[in-house]
């Protein structure tokens, strides 16, 4: 795994062993982040990551000039991973919050440029993330939230839904926002 693009280009990420994580492939960020910095602007933005994982997609918007990332993740070891990647690099915009994503929306008030999901491939109530970023305002004036999921799981009927981009069996459901180029 590695950074694709910007400041922390090719910069190798090796997660830490035995952890049930599933980083989303390069193949699959590089064909999101394609999209992503031809309809949105991606520097000087806030960005809240859920379900972080290994903390790739938190560096990829770093690398590609967010100021503010949240990334949240309940397991341990990735906790610490993301921590350790952290203080590595010196990265001051980056923090990580060790909770349940779900706890952590209902009672966070920040706005955000972006809001990018991976939860487990096998989680029910997937379709809840969404709700509850827009139901606790969560997203800025022409927000997006990004959810990554398995291709047989369908979230078009969700409130809020603009589009999909598949790549693989990865897809990505974009939600929010009046960037006419995500349509």
């Amino acid at each position: 795994m590695r950074i694709v693009a910007g400041k922390y280009r090719n910069r190798r990420i090796d997660p830490p062993q035995g952890i049930e994580a599933r980083p989303t492939t390069d193949f699959a960020k590089e064909g999101l982040f394609n999209v992503l910095q031809h309809s949105v602007p991606l520097e000087g933005i806030r960005v809240l990551d859920l379900f972080a994982g290994t903390g790739n997609m938190s560096l990829e918007f770093l690398s590609r000039g967010a100021v503010d990332v949240v990334s949240v993740e309940q397991d341990r070891k990735l906790f610490a991973f993301i921590q350790r990647t952290i203080a590595e690099i010196g990265e001051t915009g980056w923090r990580v919050v060790k909770e349940d994503v779900f706890k952590f929306l209902s009672g966070h008030r920040s706005k955000y440029d972006i809001i990018f999901a991976d939860p487990p491939f096998h989680m029910e109530g997937t379709e809840r993330i969404a709700s509850m970023v827009f139901e606790n305002a969560l997203l800025a004036p022409d927000g997006v939230l990004i959810i990554e999921h398995h291709e047989k799981t369908d979230l078009s009927a969700v409130d809020g839904y603009i589009r999909n981009r598949k790549y693989g069996q990865i897809v990505f459901s974009i939600f929010g926002g009046s960037n006419e180029e995500m349509n």
